[in-house]
């Protein structure tokens, strides 16, 4: 859904009360989790945020908190929406002048001793269709951690399609200032 000014809470509440309704808006769902489909883009994206058990603890925390999307032009609803399956989100952008918001659903959640993450999947009102896995990983060989961010989409609605170099650069503003957020919150300094 596109919009000329910011919607007011009370908007945003009633798009994912009336999106937590809704199905999944493609088939290969939790596609993330292993063979990703092959009609669709596929992104894959990693930086290191440092090493040892306290920057994976940090950067665990900051997943919690949603802080991969603390990106100034890209807004969060509920901001502290729990990482558990089912929970619906608004994913608020301001580009262009003009604002969007698309609703997306957590598929999966990944908590493991060295792992930890979640993979949500585009609602009937996204612009796109598809899967993106935000996940934190502490290798065990060379004690790093990284930030990893796993996506299949394509355009579902016709300014998408029509504009899709415009969202492919938008995707990639995204993981690109997404990556840059997860360094600044999981640093330690």
């Amino acid at each position: 859904m596109f919009l000329l000014t910011h919607p007011s809470r009370l908007a945003i509440e009633a798009f994912i009360a009336a999106q937590s309704q809704t199905k999944y808006n493609y088939a290969e769902v939790g596609a993330t989790r292993g063979t990703l489909p092959t009609n669709y883009d596929i992104d894959q994206n990693a930086i290191v945020l440092g090493k040892g058990e306290a920057t994976f603890r940090r950067a665990v925390n900051e997943v919690r908190k949603w802080r991969m999307f603390d990106l100034g032009w890209a807004e969060l609803y509920p901001p502290m929406t729990p990482i558990e399956p089912g929970a619906t989100v608004a994913a608020l952008f301001h580009h262009f002048g003009f604002w969007s918001i698309n609703a997306a659903r957590i598929v999966y959640t990944i908590d493991e001793e060295r792992r930890f993450g979640f993979a949500y999947g585009t609602l009937e009102d996204h612009a796109e269709t598809g899967e993106e896995r935000f996940s934190i990983e502490w290798s065990g060989e060379d004690d790093s951690v990284a930030y990893d961010i796993l996506a299949f989409s394509r355009p579902r609605i016709l300014p998408a399609v029509m504009f899709k170099p415009i969202a492919r650069a938008l995707q990639r503003r995204f993981v690109r200032d997404s990556k840059a957020a997860m360094v600044k919150h999981s640093t330690i300094r």
